[in-house]
């Protein structure tokens, strides 16, 4: 019913930037929380930054000022912004949001399948 598919992954050296978007599509009522997490090989995926439907924005403390989580309402988008990336922000990046699917009671947890995100020293 709800499809989140992540795009702009990819390579990049230690300082340079990268920016994700993830797109949700499907018979949806209406989007709450969206956020980013992040999943390093043999490490536990965690919570890299996170936002409300009206725009207010949390971040773990190793990204704070390096990015920038925003969403379009109109378009069911979440993007980051990462600058100044590091060889240690290298990991696979999941989005995540909080859909309300048309006809339905309440909503659920829907995520996408993963962007690579490599940064070279």
């Amino acid at each position: 019913q709800v499809q989140l598919v992540e795009s702009g992954g990819g390579l990049v050296q230690a300082g340079g930037s990268l920016r994700l978007s993830c797109a949700a599509s499907g018979t949806i009522f209406s989007i709450n929380a969206m956020a980013w997490y992040r999943q390093a090989p043999g490490k536990q995926r965690d919570l890299v930054a996170g936002i409300t439907r009206g725009g207010s924005t949390n971040y773990a403390d190793s990204v704070k000022g390096r990015f920038t989580i925003s969403r379009d309402n109109a378009k069911n988008t979440v993007y980051l912004q990462m600058n100044s990336l590091k060889p240690e922000d290298t990991a696979v990046y999941y989005c995540q949001m909080w859909v309300q699917v048309t006809g339905a009671w309440g909503g659920r947890d829907y995520w996408g399948k993963g962007a690579l995100v490599t940064v070279s020293s």
